[in-house]
């Protein structure tokens, strides 16, 4: 039964899921994570919003993304076992270290390359979605007991990384459900 599942779903190269019995597409928000010793954002005439040890999210949201997206990546990166315990084994949550977020929205991580050599962005979600849902990503992190800090939405940024390890994870929100 999971050889015909995995035959009849497959992943395409640009990271959405496409349903080959009924031909659906369906776009997945995107999240870059790092862990870091620390992290900063900043813009032209804004204050620099800097955190300590934590993580830092580059958050790109789709055109069909929904809520319960929200939900599930917001959930599972603050319970992301990816910091070490006192054997320096990948054991502890961003919740278990109190470490603080710093959540950066990216709609360039649905860039697609492999048409030409300029990227297209047809299928980032449209600016007012994208801010509604990267908004209620951070207040859905907060609610957990995160301490966010968050970047300045389509404004040009300079962010600053200090990746710990590195440790650099790809999280998509339905992969996951389907696979």
């Amino acid at each position: 039964m999971f050889e015909k599942r995995r035959d009849r779903i497959r992943e395409a190269q640009d990271g959405e899921i496409i349903d080959e019995k009924h031909h659906k597409r369906m776009m997945l928000v995107r999240a870059v994570i790092q862990r870091v010793s620390g992290g900063a954002v900043g813009a032209p005439g804004r204050e620099k919003r800097t955190i300590g040890p934590g993580l830092v999210v580059l958050l790109g949201v789709g055109l069909e993304d929904e809520d319960s997206d929200v939900s599930y990546m917001a959930d599972k990166i603050v319970n992301l076992r990816i910091f070490q315990d006192r054997n320096d084994k990948m054991n502890l949550s961003l919740l278990d270290t109190g470490g603080e977020m710093l959540v950066v929205s990216q709609f360039t991580l649905y860039g697609d390359c492999r048409s030409g050599r300029r990227p297209g962005f047809s299928e980032a979600a449209p600016p007012d979605l994208a801010q509604k849902l990267y908004a209620d990503f951070v207040r859905e992190v907060n609610s957990r007991g995160v301490a966010v800090r968050c970047g300045y939405f389509r404004e040009h940024m300079r962010v600053e990384i200090i990746n710990d390890g590195p440790v650099t994870m790809l999280l998509e929100s339905k992969k996951s459900a389907l696979i």
